[in-house]
This record gives structure tokens, sequence and C-alpha cells, in this order.
């Protein structure tokens, strides 16, 4: 297995920025303000031909009140994992009681520990490192990780120590199994609802919104089948979103949506669909992903509440009628279980391949039973079709002006399509295709031909 390295310290010396710095990503948010990171980030790195797997953590050592505590929890839970664990301390900062508290608390560990001392661009290495040394680690090593001076002679050292990993061991895109993206509106469940499909206390929940600030990407197994879950920061409507953090944690959530599989939309049963999930929707609809709509804190509705709530989304969804919704209760588990095989299904759905020859004679099928309308002079002729994607699968039409077909029959083809593949949860797109007319650059030499058969005939009547 690829080792497991732990991010670890107190907040604001620089962990997300060597975890970026460590997985050549940005997967991690950066800012200049304590606190930032809450959940475990997981991120894959190589350093020549070593693999490994990093863990960012929130910042310990300073509070264990309020989110702090279960922000504490989380790192803990990274270093028992870890078979790596990397100190973070500032040495712009110098030692401090917290880094004190966190270095007696690591000592304990049997596992390799090394301490890492951060932000040493512009200073003199020696004199940054000088106080720390009162710590009693053996391995200390200064670095910038923001300009990533000193982090690979870092990473080959701390990897040296370990066996060499075996050549299979790096996951390929297909082993990360489905990519399931946990969206909807701040503080709605979505935590809690990923804590209950992994059956762990994987991310921070706490009553508060917001909590979430990152994408964080969690794989596990389940009866043979692998998953990705990526939660996400809540997103607000835009008149709403004032930090610059939060603006960071929309996009990350944005990019979630298409990096996904399948997108579970949560809302709060209490307050039904707001506007803000519509818009939700409208862009998970634009990247074409599957869609589960998980309607949680389902179990505390009395029976005509629910029923209010019921009606109102067969109103306001119409327009999406291959959608599944699905009520739940993530903090007590009701319905959550049910979850797992529609999302299987729907990844199916989305990566169905089909032979050309059947979705041609599907087309022919539809056209028998409705033909296309009259566009000018001449009626729309649909010749075959083929598959043009998948996640959204897409269906490819060739024909005569077919990129002049209504929306009303384009509609129709949809339709007929999504009932004969037997397609669940996911979108489906048909893209219409003119083909060229042969004989379209041979149209003025015709005319000119028969303009000199015309003046034979006329010089031969005349003779």
């Amino acid at each position: 297995m690829k080792p497991v390295i732990a991010l670890v310290g107190r907040p604001n010396v620089g962990k997300s920025t060597l975890f970026n710095r460590l997985t050549r990503s940005r997967d991690a948010l950066v800012a200049d303000m304590p606190g930032l990171t809450r959940d475990r980030q997981y991120g894959d790195g190589k350093v020549g031909e070593r693999p490994y797997v990093v863990v960012d953590t929130g910042g310990i050592g300073e509070n264990d009140q309020g989110i702090d505590e279960p922000m504490g929890a989380q790192a803990r839970q990274a270093v028992d994992e870890a078979d790596i664990v990397l100190f973070l301390v500032d040495g712009r900062a110098g030692l401090t009681a917290a880094d004190q508290n966190i270095a007696r608390e690591l000592r304990s560990l049997e596992k390799p520990l090394w301490l890492v001392v951060n932000k040493t661009d512009g200073l003199d290495e020696d004199v940054a490192a000088a106080d720390f040394y009162a710590l009693g680690f053996q391995g200390l090593f200064p670095i910038a990780a923001a300009h990533g001076r000193g982090v690979r002679h870092m990473i080959s050292e701390v990897l040296e120590a370990l066996p060499q990993p075996a050549q299979d061991d790096a996951e390929s895109e297909e082993e990360q199994g489905i990519k399931v993206a946990i969206v909807g509106r701040p503080n709605v469940g979505k935590s809690t609802l990923v804590n209950r499909m992994l059956g762990e206390e994987r991310v921070v929940v706490f009553d508060l919104a917001g909590t979430t600030r990152d994408a964080i990407h969690i794989p596990f197994e389940r009866q043979g089948q692998r998953y990705t879950l990526i939660d996400t920061a809540g997103i607000r409507r835009r008149g709403k979103v004032h930090e610059a953090v939060e603006k960071f944690s929309v996009i990350k959530a944005l990019q979630a949506i298409d990096e996904a599989h399948v997108v579970v939309l949560v809302i709060d049963a209490r307050e039904g669909i707001t506007d803000q999930d519509l818009h939700l929707l409208g862009s998970v609809l634009e990247a074409g992903r599957s869609l589960l709509v998980a309607v949680n804190k389902w179990d505390g509705l009395d029976p005509h509440h629910r029923e209010q709530v019921k009606q109102e989304l067969g109103r306001r969804l119409d327009f999406i009628p291959w959608a599944r919704v699905h009520f739940i209760s993530a903090l007590h588990g009701t319905g959550v279980g049910d979850l797992f095989g529609f999302i299987e299904r729907a990844w199916k759905s989305a990566f169905l391949k089909t032979s050309s020859s059947k979705l041609t004679q599907w087309l022919e099928d539809m056209v028998a039973v409705h033909q296309p309308p009259i566009v000018g002079r001449h009626r729309v002729k649909l010749r075959y079709a083929h598959m043009g994607g998948s996640n959204p699968p897409v269906v490819v039409i060739h024909g005569n002006k077919a990129d002049q077909l209504p929306n009303a029959y384009k509609r129709y083809l949809e339709n007929r399509f999504r009932e004969l593949l037997k397609l669940e949860g996911t979108p489906l797109r048909v893209e219409l295709r003119t083909s060229d007319n042969p004989y379209a650059d041979r149209k003025n030499t015709l005319t000119d031909r028969q303009i000199r058969r015309k003046k034979r005939l006329m010089k031969h009547h005349k003779k």
C-alpha cells in the first residue's frame, strides 16, 4: 500500500500550502487566516517512482472548545491512520506553547515523526530552526512550502525510511470507483449524510452553517463496489457570499459537480425546495451529471407537512422527471442505505454503451411512428444514429436539415431514446448533425452544362 503521510500542527502554519505542494494540486484551500481547514483532506503525490498519500488536517493545540474540538478529533484520527507524521511549525513565529503541547502529544506515538519548520523564506535556516531543537526531535527540515524550497529533499528523506511499495499500488481512475458529490445549501445535513454513508465520523459535523469549507474526497468500499464521496461546502445565494474564502468554497463545490459521476442534492424537508436549490440543480444539469434529490430531516415532519412537501417537489421538479427523489434522515439513518442502489444504477446509466445498428433501428421505428416535420419545401430526413459520449450519454443523429428540427420533435426523440435505453437518474443529450449535400459544389457546373446544351440546340434549330 502507498504510505500515508499526515500533516499536523497548530492553525496557520502552512499545512494546506504544503499539501498542495506535495500533491502538485490546488485541492486544499489556502488563505491567510487560521482555522480554514476543518476536515481531513486526502491527496495523492509522487516523488520519482515513490507514490504516497498526504492527509491535510485542521489546526490543533490552541483551543478545545466549540468547533475546534471535532477539528482536533479529525486531526488525531488522521495521525492514527498515518504511516508518517509531519509536524509543522512556523519558523517566523518561533516556538509557541501550542507547539509544545502538540509535541508532547506526538512523542507518545510509535511511528516515524518529523519536525518541519515552515516559512523560512528570506530567513537564515539555522536561525529559524534554532528554537525548535528544544522539542527534542531528531529529524528536522527547514522548508518554504509556498515557494517549494526544501520540499522535495524533505519528502525524499522521509520516504527513504519506509520500504519500497509494489509497482502496481498506484490507483487508476477506474479504481476510484463511483464519484458521488454531496451538494446543497449550508446546514442541510450534507456532512451528517456523508458520515452516515461511511459508518464513521469522517467529517466535522457542527451546528453552524458553513462548517465545511473545502471539497473533501473520501474513498471507501461497500459490498465490493468502490466509491469516492465528495463532501462540499454549502452554496448560498451569490448576494450572501461575502468572505473571499467562502467564494473559493463555492468554486470548489461547483468543480466537484463537474468531477462527479452522480450528484446527491441534499435539501431540508422543513424548508422545502428553495430558489437556491434550483440554481444548484441548474449547475448539475449544465454539467450533465446523474442526479439524486435527498430530502433530509424527513422523520421530524407530521403527515400533513410531508404531503405539502411532496406536492411542492412534484410541482417545482417537473422539468426533470428523470431525477429520483428519496426521503431520508441522515441523523438516524432512515432511508440512507437505499441511496447506494440508486447511485450504482445511475452510474451504469451514465456510462451505457449501445451499438450504432441498434440506435439506428430505433430511430427508424420512431420516424415511422411520428415523421419529422416539413422545413421549407422538404421534410427533414433522419438517416442514422450512434453514441457520441458518456457521463452524460450522448446520442448523435445525422440527417438532412437535422439541425432545423423543432424542439418539440427533439424532445420526442430524447424521451423515446430514454425509454428504450432504460436510463435511470441520468440526463440524455441528443445532438443533431446535418449531412453535407454531395452535389452542393457541382451546382454551378451542372447549370453551365445545361446552358451549353441549350446553345447547341438553338444553333441546330437556326440551321
